[in-house]
Protein backbone atom coordinates (compact mmCIF):
# COMPACT_ATOMS: atom_id res chain seq x y z
CA UNK A 1 0.00 0.00 0.00
CA UNK A 2 1.57 3.66 -0.85
CA UNK A 3 1.68 6.25 1.29
CA UNK A 4 -0.41 8.70 -0.90
CA UNK A 5 -3.03 5.49 -1.57
CA UNK A 6 -3.27 5.13 2.47
CA UNK A 7 -3.64 8.72 2.90
CA UNK A 8 -6.30 9.28 0.60
CA UNK A 9 -8.65 6.18 1.47
CA UNK A 10 -8.20 6.98 5.27
CA UNK A 11 -9.57 10.66 4.45
CA UNK A 12 -12.13 9.22 2.76
CA UNK A 13 -12.92 7.43 5.43
CA UNK A 14 -13.01 9.86 8.22
CA UNK A 15 -15.17 12.36 6.21
CA UNK A 16 -17.57 9.71 5.64
CA UNK A 17 -17.98 8.88 9.35
CA UNK A 18 -17.90 12.86 10.07
CA UNK A 19 -20.26 13.43 7.48
CA UNK A 20 -23.67 14.33 8.97
CA UNK A 21 -26.56 11.92 9.57
CA UNK A 22 -29.58 12.64 7.44
CA UNK A 23 -32.83 10.32 8.94
CA UNK A 24 -34.53 7.63 6.39
CA UNK A 25 -38.01 8.73 5.70
CA UNK A 26 -40.55 7.44 8.23
CA UNK A 27 -41.25 3.88 6.94
CA UNK A 28 -45.07 3.14 6.08
CA UNK A 29 -47.14 1.16 8.99
CA UNK A 30 -47.42 -2.05 7.79
CA UNK A 31 -50.94 -3.88 7.45
CA UNK A 32 -51.74 -5.67 10.55
CA UNK A 33 -51.48 -8.66 11.12
CA UNK A 34 -50.13 -9.80 7.77
CA UNK A 35 -48.24 -12.95 7.47
CA UNK A 36 -47.81 -14.26 10.66
CA UNK A 37 -47.59 -17.79 12.44
CA UNK A 38 -47.18 -17.64 16.51
CA UNK A 39 -48.34 -16.84 19.70
CA UNK A 40 -50.68 -13.71 20.92
CA UNK A 41 -52.70 -12.63 24.02
CA UNK A 42 -55.81 -10.37 24.13
CA UNK A 43 -56.46 -8.05 27.15
CA UNK A 44 -59.61 -5.87 26.98
CA UNK A 45 -57.94 -2.26 28.23
CA UNK A 46 -54.54 -2.09 26.01
CA UNK A 47 -51.02 -2.16 28.28
CA UNK A 48 -49.14 0.62 29.09
CA UNK A 49 -46.02 1.17 27.08
CA UNK A 50 -43.95 -0.25 29.45
CA UNK A 51 -45.99 -3.41 29.91
CA UNK A 52 -45.96 -4.07 25.92
CA UNK A 53 -41.87 -3.66 25.91
CA UNK A 54 -41.46 -5.70 28.83
CA UNK A 55 -43.68 -8.75 27.16
CA UNK A 56 -42.13 -7.58 23.77
CA UNK A 57 -38.37 -8.38 25.76
CA UNK A 58 -39.57 -11.73 27.92
CA UNK A 59 -42.85 -13.29 26.85
CA UNK A 60 -43.58 -16.05 24.01
CA UNK A 61 -46.25 -13.08 22.39
CA UNK A 62 -45.72 -11.04 19.17
CA UNK A 63 -49.54 -10.69 18.84
CA UNK A 64 -51.90 -8.64 20.82
CA UNK A 65 -55.84 -7.92 20.21
CA UNK A 66 -56.84 -4.27 21.29
CA UNK A 67 -60.62 -3.25 21.32
CA UNK A 68 -61.05 -0.17 19.04
CA UNK A 69 -64.39 0.40 18.99
CA UNK A 70 -68.04 -0.85 19.83
CA UNK A 71 -70.47 0.33 22.59
CA UNK A 72 -70.56 -3.14 24.19
CA UNK A 73 -66.89 -3.77 25.60
CA UNK A 74 -66.38 -3.29 28.84
CA UNK A 75 -63.24 -0.95 27.92
CA UNK A 76 -64.96 1.85 26.84
CA UNK A 77 -61.89 3.67 27.95
CA UNK A 78 -58.76 3.02 26.57
CA UNK A 79 -56.53 5.63 28.06
CA UNK A 80 -53.12 4.26 26.66
CA UNK A 81 -54.59 3.30 23.02
CA UNK A 82 -53.59 6.35 21.20
CA UNK A 83 -51.94 6.72 17.36
CA UNK A 84 -48.64 7.11 18.85
CA UNK A 85 -49.00 3.68 21.17
CA UNK A 86 -50.26 2.22 17.70
CA UNK A 87 -47.38 3.16 15.76
CA UNK A 88 -44.99 2.26 18.56
CA UNK A 89 -46.36 -1.49 18.90
CA UNK A 90 -45.86 -1.72 14.80
CA UNK A 91 -42.51 -0.53 14.53
CA UNK A 92 -41.36 -2.73 17.13
CA UNK A 93 -42.98 -5.98 15.33
CA UNK A 94 -46.20 -6.67 17.11
CA UNK A 95 -49.18 -7.93 14.98
CA UNK A 96 -52.34 -5.87 16.17
CA UNK A 97 -55.89 -7.31 15.95
CA UNK A 98 -58.10 -4.43 16.32
CA UNK A 99 -61.71 -5.44 17.65
CA UNK A 100 -65.03 -4.58 17.50
CA UNK A 101 -67.40 -5.77 20.22
CA UNK A 102 -70.84 -3.49 18.90
CA UNK A 103 -74.12 -5.49 19.18
CA UNK A 104 -74.97 -8.49 20.35
CA UNK A 105 -77.43 -11.55 18.54
CA UNK A 106 -80.30 -10.88 20.69
CA UNK A 107 -80.81 -14.12 22.13
CA UNK A 108 -77.57 -13.36 23.96
CA UNK A 109 -78.16 -13.45 27.83
CA UNK A 110 -75.07 -11.41 28.68
CA UNK A 111 -76.37 -8.43 26.81
CA UNK A 112 -77.03 -5.52 26.19
CA UNK A 113 -74.32 -4.60 28.83
CA UNK A 114 -75.19 -1.26 29.13
CA UNK A 115 -78.46 1.30 28.64
CA UNK A 116 -76.41 2.86 24.85
CA UNK A 117 -75.22 -0.56 23.33
CA UNK A 118 -78.35 -2.08 21.11
CA UNK A 119 -78.49 -5.52 20.60
CA UNK A 120 -78.77 -7.06 16.63
CA UNK A 121 -82.51 -6.23 15.55
CA UNK A 122 -83.68 -9.96 14.86
CA UNK A 123 -87.06 -8.61 12.81
CA UNK A 124 -86.81 -10.50 9.63
CA UNK A 125 -87.65 -7.34 7.77
CA UNK A 126 -88.80 -7.25 3.63
CA UNK A 127 -88.43 -10.50 2.20
CA UNK A 128 -87.16 -12.34 5.36
CA UNK A 129 -83.75 -10.54 4.55
CA UNK A 130 -82.77 -9.18 8.31
CA UNK A 131 -82.79 -5.93 6.66
CA UNK A 132 -82.45 -4.16 10.13
CA UNK A 133 -79.65 -6.43 11.05
CA UNK A 134 -77.44 -5.82 7.84
CA UNK A 135 -77.78 -2.07 8.44
CA UNK A 136 -76.71 -2.22 11.98
CA UNK A 137 -73.66 -4.14 10.30
CA UNK A 138 -72.63 -2.10 7.83
CA UNK A 139 -72.74 0.77 10.36
CA UNK A 140 -70.86 -0.96 12.91
CA UNK A 141 -67.99 -1.57 10.31
CA UNK A 142 -68.14 2.45 9.33
CA UNK A 143 -67.59 2.92 12.83
CA UNK A 144 -64.69 0.43 12.90
CA UNK A 145 -63.10 2.28 9.98
CA UNK A 146 -63.08 5.37 11.43
CA UNK A 147 -61.37 4.38 14.48
CA UNK A 148 -58.95 2.21 13.03
CA UNK A 149 -57.86 5.09 10.85
CA UNK A 150 -58.20 7.47 13.44
CA UNK A 151 -55.27 5.10 15.03
CA UNK A 152 -53.33 4.65 12.26
CA UNK A 153 -54.62 1.37 11.13
CA UNK A 154 -53.70 1.35 7.28
CA UNK A 155 -56.33 -0.11 4.71
CA UNK A 156 -56.15 -3.84 4.14
CA UNK A 157 -55.76 -4.33 7.90
CA UNK A 158 -58.06 -7.13 9.72
CA UNK A 159 -60.54 -5.74 11.78
CA UNK A 160 -62.24 -8.26 13.89
CA UNK A 161 -65.89 -8.48 14.74
CA UNK A 162 -66.53 -9.76 18.37
CA UNK A 163 -69.45 -11.92 18.50
CA UNK A 164 -70.09 -13.59 22.00
CA UNK A 165 -71.97 -16.83 22.43
CA UNK A 166 -75.70 -17.38 21.73
CA UNK A 167 -77.94 -19.74 21.59
CA UNK A 168 -77.66 -20.96 17.60
CA UNK A 169 -81.00 -22.96 17.99
CA UNK A 170 -83.06 -19.89 17.90
CA UNK A 171 -83.58 -19.34 14.26
CA UNK A 172 -84.45 -15.48 14.24
CA UNK A 173 -81.14 -14.88 16.69
CA UNK A 174 -78.77 -16.82 14.20
CA UNK A 175 -80.29 -15.41 10.98
CA UNK A 176 -80.06 -12.12 12.26
CA UNK A 177 -76.50 -12.45 13.20
CA UNK A 178 -75.21 -14.16 10.02
CA UNK A 179 -77.17 -11.46 8.06
CA UNK A 180 -75.16 -8.37 10.51
CA UNK A 181 -72.03 -9.91 10.21
CA UNK A 182 -72.94 -10.34 6.17
CA UNK A 183 -73.32 -6.63 6.07
CA UNK A 184 -70.18 -6.22 8.26
CA UNK A 185 -68.14 -7.89 5.72
CA UNK A 186 -69.03 -6.36 2.84
CA UNK A 187 -68.75 -2.29 4.01
CA UNK A 188 -65.32 -3.49 5.43
CA UNK A 189 -64.51 -4.92 1.73
CA UNK A 190 -65.66 -1.36 0.69
CA UNK A 191 -63.81 0.32 2.66
CA UNK A 192 -60.52 -1.64 1.44
CA UNK A 193 -60.20 -3.39 5.08
CA UNK A 194 -59.74 -7.49 5.62
CA UNK A 195 -62.87 -8.86 7.84
CA UNK A 196 -62.81 -11.12 10.73
CA UNK A 197 -64.98 -12.68 13.16
CA UNK A 198 -64.18 -13.59 16.84
CA UNK A 199 -66.61 -16.18 18.23
CA UNK A 200 -67.53 -19.43 20.18
CA UNK A 201 -66.49 -22.24 18.50
CA UNK A 202 -69.49 -24.17 19.09
CA UNK A 203 -71.77 -20.78 18.58
CA UNK A 204 -70.96 -18.12 16.46
CA UNK A 205 -68.10 -20.14 14.42
CA UNK A 206 -70.48 -23.06 13.98
CA UNK A 207 -72.65 -20.89 12.61
CA UNK A 208 -70.75 -19.25 10.10
CA UNK A 209 -69.20 -22.92 9.05
CA UNK A 210 -72.49 -24.31 8.84
CA UNK A 211 -73.52 -21.31 6.24
CA UNK A 212 -70.05 -21.76 4.43
CA UNK A 213 -70.63 -25.52 3.37
CA UNK A 214 -74.49 -25.98 3.79
CA UNK A 215 -75.66 -22.90 2.38
CA UNK A 216 -73.12 -21.60 0.05
CA UNK A 217 -73.51 -17.30 -1.13
CA UNK A 218 -76.38 -17.01 0.94
CA UNK A 219 -74.01 -14.81 3.28
CA UNK A 220 -70.38 -12.73 2.61
CA UNK A 221 -68.41 -14.90 5.09
CA UNK A 222 -65.71 -13.21 6.88
CA UNK A 223 -61.92 -13.50 5.35
CA UNK A 224 -60.63 -14.89 8.91
CA UNK A 225 -61.96 -16.27 12.14
CA UNK A 226 -61.06 -16.55 15.58
CA UNK A 227 -62.16 -19.48 17.31
CA UNK A 228 -62.33 -19.12 21.20
CA UNK A 229 -61.72 -22.82 22.10
CA UNK A 230 -60.35 -22.95 25.28
CA UNK A 231 -58.89 -26.32 24.69
CA UNK A 232 -55.29 -25.59 26.01
CA UNK A 233 -54.02 -26.69 22.78
CA UNK A 234 -51.66 -23.89 20.69
CA UNK A 235 -53.22 -25.04 17.14
CA UNK A 236 -55.60 -23.33 14.78
CA UNK A 237 -57.89 -26.53 14.87
CA UNK A 238 -61.00 -27.32 16.00
CA UNK A 239 -63.99 -30.04 15.51
CA UNK A 240 -66.20 -27.33 15.10
CA UNK A 241 -65.09 -25.86 11.78
CA UNK A 242 -64.28 -28.45 8.57
CA UNK A 243 -60.70 -29.14 8.07
CA UNK A 244 -60.84 -26.93 4.50
CA UNK A 245 -62.85 -24.12 6.48
CA UNK A 246 -60.48 -20.47 6.30
CA UNK A 247 -57.11 -22.71 5.60
CA UNK A 248 -54.49 -21.83 4.66
CA UNK A 249 -53.63 -18.77 6.40
CA UNK A 250 -57.38 -17.51 7.71
CA UNK A 251 -57.34 -18.93 11.21
CA UNK A 252 -56.53 -17.92 14.76
CA UNK A 253 -57.48 -19.80 17.91
CA UNK A 254 -57.92 -18.34 21.22
CA UNK A 255 -57.04 -21.89 22.64
CA UNK A 256 -56.80 -20.24 26.57
CA UNK A 257 -59.36 -18.02 28.13
CA UNK A 258 -58.56 -15.19 31.04
CA UNK A 259 -55.54 -15.86 33.86
CA UNK A 260 -52.48 -13.83 35.01
CA UNK A 261 -48.97 -13.98 33.41
CA UNK A 262 -45.94 -12.24 34.62
CA UNK A 263 -43.47 -11.52 31.87
CA UNK A 264 -40.51 -9.22 32.60
CA UNK A 265 -41.76 -8.26 36.12
CA UNK A 266 -45.65 -7.24 34.69
CA UNK A 267 -48.61 -9.48 35.19
CA UNK A 268 -51.30 -8.97 32.95
CA UNK A 269 -54.84 -10.82 33.17
CA UNK A 270 -55.04 -12.34 29.34
CA UNK A 271 -56.35 -15.07 27.03
CA UNK A 272 -53.67 -16.91 25.19
CA UNK A 273 -53.86 -17.05 21.33
CA UNK A 274 -52.15 -18.88 18.25
CA UNK A 275 -51.99 -17.15 14.90
CA UNK A 276 -51.93 -19.03 11.60
CA UNK A 277 -52.54 -16.38 9.00
CA UNK A 278 -51.79 -14.79 5.64
CA UNK A 279 -48.74 -16.37 4.51
CA UNK A 280 -47.82 -17.51 7.83
CA UNK A 281 -43.99 -17.47 8.33
CA UNK A 282 -43.01 -15.62 5.30
CA UNK A 283 -39.92 -13.13 5.00
CA UNK A 284 -39.90 -11.08 1.43
CA UNK A 285 -36.71 -11.38 -0.71
CA UNK A 286 -33.88 -9.08 0.46
CA UNK A 287 -31.65 -7.51 -1.41
CA UNK A 288 -27.98 -5.39 -1.05
CA UNK A 289 -26.09 -2.99 -3.11
CA UNK A 290 -27.72 -3.90 -6.09
CA UNK A 291 -27.72 -7.85 -5.53
CA UNK A 292 -24.25 -8.63 -3.96
CA UNK A 293 -24.93 -11.96 -1.33
CA UNK A 294 -24.33 -11.17 1.91
CA UNK A 295 -25.96 -14.16 3.25
CA UNK A 296 -23.50 -16.68 4.18
CA UNK A 297 -23.53 -20.03 6.64
CA UNK A 298 -20.27 -19.61 7.60
CA UNK A 299 -18.24 -15.64 7.54
CA UNK A 300 -14.45 -16.07 7.65
CA UNK A 301 -11.94 -13.78 8.78
CA UNK A 302 -10.39 -11.81 6.31
CA UNK A 303 -6.70 -10.12 6.03
CA UNK A 304 -4.15 -9.00 3.38
CA UNK A 305 -3.31 -10.84 0.97
CA UNK A 306 -0.27 -13.11 1.49
CA UNK A 307 1.48 -16.07 -0.26
CA UNK A 308 -0.63 -18.60 -0.24
CA UNK A 309 -3.57 -16.70 0.86
CA UNK A 310 -6.40 -14.66 -1.14
CA UNK A 311 -9.48 -13.77 1.26
CA UNK A 312 -12.69 -15.29 -0.60
CA UNK A 313 -13.70 -12.58 -3.23
CA UNK A 314 -17.65 -13.43 -2.15
CA UNK A 315 -16.99 -12.35 1.56
CA UNK A 316 -14.61 -9.50 0.66
CA UNK A 317 -17.70 -8.58 -1.46
CA UNK A 318 -20.14 -9.01 1.07
CA UNK A 319 -17.99 -6.97 3.78
CA UNK A 320 -17.26 -4.23 1.16
CA UNK A 321 -21.12 -4.32 0.92
CA UNK A 322 -21.98 -3.67 4.34
CA UNK A 323 -19.40 -0.95 4.47
CA UNK A 324 -20.93 0.62 2.00
CA UNK A 325 -24.12 0.84 3.62
CA UNK A 326 -22.71 2.13 6.92
CA UNK A 327 -21.59 4.81 4.74
CA UNK A 328 -17.90 3.99 5.21
CA UNK A 329 -16.68 3.10 1.92
CA UNK A 330 -17.29 4.24 -2.03
CA UNK A 331 -15.04 1.91 -4.28
CA UNK A 332 -16.02 -0.47 -6.71
CA UNK A 333 -17.63 -3.51 -4.75
CA UNK A 334 -14.66 -5.82 -6.35
CA UNK A 335 -14.29 -9.01 -4.31
CA UNK A 336 -10.48 -7.70 -3.54
CA UNK A 337 -8.98 -6.83 -0.25
CA UNK A 338 -7.52 -3.79 -1.19
CA UNK A 339 -6.04 -0.60 0.33
CA UNK A 340 -9.53 1.18 0.31
CA UNK A 341 -11.49 -1.67 1.60
CA UNK A 342 -9.04 -1.88 4.82
CA UNK A 343 -9.12 1.29 5.34
CA UNK A 344 -13.11 1.75 5.46
CA UNK A 345 -12.42 -1.32 7.72
CA UNK A 346 -10.05 0.47 10.22
CA UNK A 347 -12.80 3.50 10.00
CA UNK A 348 -15.35 0.85 11.00
CA UNK A 349 -13.14 -0.49 13.47
CA UNK A 350 -12.57 2.92 15.26
CA UNK A 351 -15.92 4.40 15.16
CA UNK A 352 -17.33 0.96 16.86
CA UNK A 353 -14.85 1.07 19.64
CA UNK A 354 -12.83 -2.06 18.03
CA UNK A 355 -9.07 -2.75 17.97
CA UNK A 356 -8.15 -0.67 14.76
CA UNK A 357 -6.32 -3.68 12.68
CA UNK A 358 -5.86 -4.56 8.91
CA UNK A 359 -8.01 -7.79 9.62
CA UNK A 360 -11.52 -8.11 9.78
CA UNK A 361 -12.05 -10.55 12.56
CA UNK A 362 -15.34 -12.65 13.65
CA UNK A 363 -15.51 -10.17 16.12
CA UNK A 364 -16.40 -7.19 13.66
CA UNK A 365 -18.65 -9.84 11.60
CA UNK A 366 -20.75 -10.23 14.79
CA UNK A 367 -20.36 -6.35 15.80
CA UNK A 368 -21.60 -4.96 12.33
CA UNK A 369 -24.32 -7.66 11.30
CA UNK A 370 -26.23 -6.69 14.50
CA UNK A 371 -25.74 -2.74 14.18
CA UNK A 372 -28.78 -1.40 14.41
CA UNK A 373 -32.13 -1.18 16.16
CA UNK A 374 -32.53 -3.59 18.97
CA UNK A 375 -35.53 -4.44 18.50
CA UNK A 376 -36.74 -7.83 20.34
CA UNK A 377 -36.24 -10.61 17.69
CA UNK A 378 -38.41 -14.22 18.22
CA UNK A 379 -40.12 -17.41 17.58
CA UNK A 380 -42.88 -15.63 14.95
CA UNK A 381 -40.57 -12.67 13.73
CA UNK A 382 -39.92 -12.28 10.35
CA UNK A 383 -37.65 -9.79 7.94
CA UNK A 384 -34.79 -7.53 8.06
CA UNK A 385 -33.91 -8.26 11.98
CA UNK A 386 -34.15 -11.52 12.28
CA UNK A 387 -31.64 -11.42 9.54
CA UNK A 388 -29.37 -9.17 11.05
CA UNK A 389 -29.75 -11.93 14.29
CA UNK A 390 -28.93 -15.14 11.75
CA UNK A 391 -26.35 -13.60 9.88
CA UNK A 392 -24.65 -12.46 13.46
CA UNK A 393 -24.92 -15.91 14.96
CA UNK A 394 -23.50 -17.45 12.07
CA UNK A 395 -20.72 -15.80 12.43
CA UNK A 396 -20.64 -15.85 16.24
CA UNK A 397 -20.38 -19.60 15.60
CA UNK A 398 -18.77 -21.17 12.97
CA UNK A 399 -20.03 -24.93 13.92
CA UNK A 400 -23.60 -23.40 13.21
CA UNK A 401 -24.02 -22.99 9.30
CA UNK A 402 -27.21 -22.51 9.21
CA UNK A 403 -29.35 -20.68 6.32
CA UNK A 404 -30.10 -17.03 6.93
CA UNK A 405 -33.60 -17.05 6.24
CA UNK A 406 -35.12 -14.29 7.38
CA UNK A 407 -37.97 -16.66 9.61
CA UNK A 408 -37.09 -16.76 13.68
CA UNK A 409 -37.94 -20.53 14.57
CA UNK A 410 -37.70 -22.93 16.85
CA UNK A 411 -34.00 -23.88 15.56
CA UNK A 412 -32.99 -20.29 15.93
CA UNK A 413 -34.32 -19.74 18.92
CA UNK A 414 -32.39 -22.75 20.27
CA UNK A 415 -29.17 -21.08 19.00
CA UNK A 416 -30.32 -17.91 20.34
CA UNK A 417 -30.38 -19.75 23.34
CA UNK A 418 -26.59 -21.37 22.82
CA UNK A 419 -25.37 -17.70 22.06
CA UNK A 420 -27.03 -16.77 25.35
CA UNK A 421 -25.52 -18.80 27.52
CA UNK A 422 -22.02 -18.40 25.90
CA UNK A 423 -21.89 -14.64 26.65
CA UNK A 424 -23.37 -14.76 30.29
CA UNK A 425 -27.27 -14.02 29.33
CA UNK A 426 -30.19 -15.58 30.61
CA UNK A 427 -31.04 -17.97 27.99
CA UNK A 428 -34.47 -17.29 26.75
CA UNK A 429 -34.20 -17.85 22.89
CA UNK A 430 -35.12 -14.56 22.63
CA UNK A 431 -32.96 -11.60 20.77
CA UNK A 432 -33.77 -8.83 23.11
CA UNK A 433 -31.59 -5.43 23.89
CA UNK A 434 -29.18 -7.40 26.11
CA UNK A 435 -28.55 -10.16 22.99
CA UNK A 436 -28.07 -6.99 20.49
CA UNK A 437 -26.01 -5.37 23.42
CA UNK A 438 -23.60 -8.64 23.43
CA UNK A 439 -23.61 -9.01 19.66
CA UNK A 440 -22.76 -5.34 18.74
CA UNK A 441 -19.69 -5.81 21.18
CA UNK A 442 -18.94 -8.43 18.78
CA UNK A 443 -19.02 -11.18 21.83
CA UNK A 444 -18.75 -14.73 20.29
Amino acid sequence: MSARSTVTALALATVMVLAPFRPAAAEPRPVTPGDFKGFGFDQCLAPTQRAMDAWLNHSPFLSVGIYISGNSRACRSQPNLTPRWIGTQLRKGWRLLPITLGPQASCSDRFPRYDDDPVIDARPGRNDNFSYARRQGRAEAEKAVAAAAALGIVPRSTLWYDLEAFDDDNFRCRESALAFLSAWTNKLHALDYVSGVYSSAGSGIEVLDDARVERPGAYTLPDMIWIARWDGVPNTSTSYVRSDGWLPGGRVKQYLGGHDETWGGVTINIDRNFLNVGRGRFAAPEQHCGGVNIDFALYPILREPAAGYTPAANKVKALQCLLQERGLYDGKLSGKYSPATIAAVQAWQRSRGFEVSTTWSRANWVGAFSQGMEYAQKVGSTGLHVRRAQRALNAADPSLRRKVTGIFNRTTAADVRAYQRRVGLKATGIVNPATWTRMRSGRS
